[in-house]
């Protein structure tokens, strides 16, 4: 639970940082490679095992997700992410060779439906574009747990780590000349990627070997539904009531297709 409730604080850091968005990615990611390449030095010989295509799958869900973050409201872009496990869904029997069930079907029609939501009533060209850049995100927090799932075992350290690194380097050349940061701004960036991505991906962990892997995925639901909450506190930040609709359809429809999902393996 404390690792959703420090997720959760991305939203509203994200958008506090005085940088576009691929200045955050800069920051946030290279601050977060850091801090777990010193804190899990003794397991980086694990990042051998990564695959190149879940590291830059991975890199790609941190580019879209904070560019989505700064162009549209936060609810919209942590929304729309946690579409990703209904991708999942919907390729698991292709690439995973799992069977694909009639509570999959429904959890994937409702969540479409919830998505539709989001692109209800008049959007600005920006808000647009953060909204098609966030279901990319969703499209690719996918292909990373199907990835891993296919490839890694599940372990996500490999592909986390390297990921951001990648991330990085793929954002500064586009934001030099854009990275300059005062004191308040530094002090976001250290926050994004030593306790919002680093402590809470080690909290994450953590809880993995004392929690059930459903309850897990339930509990992780917390970071889209105080997301909002805080960008709303912090500055003032309201999604439209379409938006909320929407959102609350996909995470009802993820959350009930886990709690069917953890019924069914008993």
């Amino acid at each position: 639970m404390a690792a959703a409730l420090l997720w959760s604080t991305g939203g509203l850091a994200i958008k506090l940082v005085p940088l576009a968005g691929l200045g955050v990615v800069f920051w946030r990611s290279a601050v977060t490679f850091l801090f777990l390449a010193v804190v899990l030095r003794p397991s980086l010989a694990r990042l051998k095992t990564a695959s190149p295509a879940s590291v830059v799958v991975y890199a790609l869900m941190i580019l879209s997700f904070v560019s989505a973050t700064k162009m549209t409201t936060a609810a919209n872009a942590i929304f729309l992410q946690y579409t990703g496990p209904l991708y999942v869904l919907l390729l698991s029997p292709v690439v995973l060779k799992e069977p694909f069930r009639k509570a999959d079907a429904v959890a994937i029609v409702a969540a479409l439906s919830g998505m539709s939501l989001f692109f209800v009533g008049r959007l600005e060209p920006g808000a647009l574009a953060g909204n098609l850049m966030a279901v990319a995100s969703g499209v690719f927090f996918g292909g990373v747990v199907l990835l891993l799932r296919r490839g890694a075992g599940g372990d996500a350290l490999p592909s986390m780590v390297l990921g951001n690194l990648l991330a990085a380097l793929v954002a500064l050349p586009f934001a030099w000349g854009g990275l300059a940061l005062d004191g308040k701004g530094l002090l976001l960036v250290t926050y994004l990627g030593v306790v919002q991505m680093g402590v809470a991906y080690l909290l994450f962990v953590r809880g993995l070997t004392v929690v059930p892997a459903a309850e897990a995925s339930l509990l992780g639901m917390l970071e889209p539904l105080f997301n909002p909450v805080w960008a709303f506190v912090g500055i003032g930040e309201r999604p439209s009531p379409w938006a909320l609709a929407g959102g609350a359809v996909v995470l009802l429809s993820v959350a009930a297709r886990t709690l069917w999902a953890s019924r069914a393996a008993r």
